[in-house]
């Protein structure tokens, strides 16, 4: 048996990722990694790189309260376990900021949704 590299996998669908936030349907910056295929980290370095491209209206930085309500929504389990708070504050990204994202990153996947 053979195991599925990242490359791979197929991403999850992108409709139960996308949330509404502070009015805007958005996707958090970890799920968009993952259908871009890129760590985490990496997508935010290249945001940081291009901030720029990302006026407020494709990307926000969530409040430590928005962050926790969106940790808490995902999980069955809602008390963080010891050394697992939220280090890092997500990004939001609008439907613009994703397009955008895609457009910065060169993955494969990312190269193929800015298509």
């Amino acid at each position: 048996m053979n195991a599925k590299s990242p490359a791979q996998t197929a991403p999850p669908d992108i409709e139960t990722l996308i949330i509404e936030l502070r009015g805007h349907k958005v996707i958090l910056d970890a799920d968009l990694a993952l259908i871009y295929g890129v760590p985490t980290k990496r997508l935010n370095e290249q945001i940081k790189r291009n901030a720029s491209r990302f006026p407020s209206d494709f990307l926000f930085r969530l409040t430590l309260v928005e962050a926790e309500e969106c940790r808490r929504s995902r999980s069955q389990i809602a008390t963080l376990k010891r050394g697992q708070n939220i280090k890092y504050l997500p990004c939001a990204f609008t439907e613009h900021g994703a397009i955008m994202a895609a457009n910065v990153l060169n993955s494969p996947q990312a190269v193929h949704m800015s298509v």
